[in-house]
């Protein structure tokens, strides 16, 4: 009997070691992304929760907003760096989602491709069933003075990132998310990436760029962001100046239609983005107009990107207009 305790105590004991050992296995199917097997289609969010008076990121709404983002059928979030509080990774694995983590170039050695430690980060946390995929920059592609007035330096580091982990992670894609339509010398200088994200501000139209694509790649793409903001800095297209929440909202249903329209050439999009950054453009104890963003004259419907109203709620998470249309336009995609 002592004998036969022991083999049970050691095969539960096992049974656990393997099952913490099993990641999620994200792959890719022509165009489109599969988890274990199973379609997967972006339907996804940019979050990067700063609250009022900050100019730092913090969870400690996160139970709040994966309420509110089940609510809107987000099955995504794409963040611009890396979560290291696996607290926080298994409460968004618990609520259903998944996470694309993003990597900057030099963010001071905290998991950053200029130190190499975002490798560390990748073997800590491959195994965890919120992974969806990894992503290397956002928008470098408008910053070469940060690559010593080459933009091409930054192409061969991120190639070498993605190179490294493929041979450290064999589960999850690697991405990038490219500001527009990559142009040829990026994709040349970048084999490795295997989907391109793409942040596209082209009005309330994003349709011609999936043609675009495929005429210059067979590789998966996804919006890494799309969207208006719910400020007018002056009246155009019969919406009036000043804070305009239903700008915002027609704009997102017709960005999302389109995408919608083409997901046989995209595998989805994550919005722009989930909470008002009162950080960004003033200061952080108000909400401030103004703000700048490279190549933004593309933003609905006044070309002026006003950087504190993007939020599909706002920063209490009160809900916006667009929040109704990102839940009805989501709950659209099977």
């Amino acid at each position: 009997m002592k004998h036969a305790l022991i083999l049970i105590l050691l095969a539960v004991s096992c049974y656990g070691c393997k099952q913490e050992s099993v990641a999620t296995q994200v792959t890719i199917s022509g165009r489109h992304l599969q988890v274990n097997d199973e379609a997967y289609t972006i339907k996804g969010i940019c979050y990067h929760p700063v609250p009022q008076g900050s100019e730092h990121r913090d969870f400690k709404t996160l139970s709040q907003d994966l309420v509110l983002m089940q609510e809107a059928g987000i099955n995504t979030i794409r963040t611009y760096a890396p979560i290291d509080d696996e607290a926080v990774l298994d409460e968004i694995a618990t609520a259903g989602l998944k996470v694309i983590i993003g990597f900057g170039y030099d963010q001071k050695g905290f998991f950053d491709v200029y130190s190499g430690s975002f490798i560390d980060y990748v073997n800590t946390y491959k195994h965890h069933p919120a992974i969806l995929m990894w992503e290397l920059g956002n928008e470098y592609n408008y910053h070469p003075e940060w690559f010593n007035g080459d933009v091409k330096n930054w192409y061969k580091a991120m190639n070498a990132a993605a190179d490294l982990i493929h041979k450290n992670d064999s589960n999850h894609p690697v991405a990038t998310a490219h500001g527009e339509l990559p142009d040829d010398i990026a994709l040349s200088l970048s084999p490795n990436i295997d989907v391109w994200g793409m942040n596209v501000y082209r009005w309330d139209n994003p349709e011609e760029i999936f043609r675009q694509w495929t005429a210059i790649s067979d590789k998966p793409m996804y919006i890494s962001e799309a969207g208006g903001d719910s400020y007018m800095t002056m009246e155009s297209d019969g919406f009036q100046q000043g804070e305009n929440q239903h700008a915002q909202a027609q704009a997102n249903a017709m960005i999302l239609d389109k995408i919608i329209e083409n997901l046989d050439l995209c595998a989805g999009v994550t919005m722009f983005s989930f909470t008002d950054g009162w950080w960004k453009a003033g200061h952080p104890d108000q909400q401030d107009i103004g703000g700048w963003a490279p190549n933004s004259s593309g933003v609905p419907y006044d070309g002026s990107p006003n950087e504190e109203y993007w939020g599909i709620v706002d920063i209490n998470r009160n809900k916006k207009e667009t929040f109704t249309v990102i839940k009805a336009k989501y709950n659209q995609i099977k």
